[in-house]
């Protein structure tokens, strides 16, 4: 399960046809539901902040299991970033702790033209600290200020005959994130209600084209703000949906 709560939420894209957005303080809510063909179960909740600041943003997710499946795979995660008021990455931090292993990624960013740099630290218990520098030329983000980027998209510009790709930095390696349009549907939320939805397909690859992570659906929602309504991922048994729980 490791990665899984957070990149439902956080697996996003950026670049083409992003047009400036303004955001505002906000706290958002989704409920993480597991299926395993005709069983549910409401498995973990998440919940996403953003700041202002007087230099840019601050960002959190948290996602945490709920008490049935912390007797299974406890997970308490939580992902931090800092933007300035472009919202560009400038410090991205990881804490990882699902039952017994802990860890704790940092990465500081630098720019240089249209060239994205960050220096990441790597700690681990019971290890020496591992230093990995990553480098892109072009904008480069981590698995939380990307989420903005993709909020930020102008969906006019897409079509389900162009492809997306932008890079992402995680806490050790440069990803690239491949991004497909599908078009607008109706979704029902897990309240019951419907709501219209751009639908986006993911896909992760790292630099040999080698896919590191299963490919992730999104539906964002249509009016101004794009707030992510639902995500699925595919698991070795049975899917992970995450609903927006307003």
């Amino acid at each position: 399960m490791k990665r899984t709560l957070l990149l439902c939420l956080a697996a996003t894209l950026a670049v083409m046809g992003s047009q400036a957005a303004t955001f505002g303080n906000e706290s958002l809510n989704y409920e993480i539901v597991y299926q395993w063909g005709m069983i549910w179960k409401h498995a973990g909740d998440a919940t996403f902040s953003l700041r202002k600041t007087s230099q840019g943003y601050t960002s959190t997710l948290t996602a945490r299991t709920r008490s049935w499946a912390d007797k299974v795979y406890p997970v308490r995660d939580t992902l931090r970033c800092t933007l300035n008021s472009s919202m560009q990455p400038l410090r991205y931090e990881k804490l990882t702790h699902e039952k017994t292993y802990y860890a704790r990624d940092v990465l500081d960013f630098s720019y240089n033209y249209s060239h994205t740099s960050a220096v990441g630290k790597r700690y681990r218990k019971g290890r020496d600290v591992a230093t990995v520098n990553l480098s892109a030329k072009c904008q480069a983000y981590d698995m939380l200020s990307v989420f903005y980027m993709l909020r930020s998209l102008d969906f006019r510009q897409l079509s389900p005959t162009r492809y997306t790709t932008t890079v992402v930095f995680s806490g050790k390696a440069k990803e690239y994130l491949n991004v497909r349009y599908k078009g607008v549907e109706t979704i029902k939320l897990r309240n019951g209600t419907k709501r219209e939805a751009h639908h986006l397909i993911f896909k992760f690859t790292q630099e040999a084209g080698k896919k590191s992570s299963d490919d992730l659906d999104a539906w964002l929602a249509t009016y101004d703000t794009h707030i992510p309504l639902m995500l699925v991922g595919h698991l070795p048994v049975g899917q992970v949906k995450c609903y927006y729980a307003p």
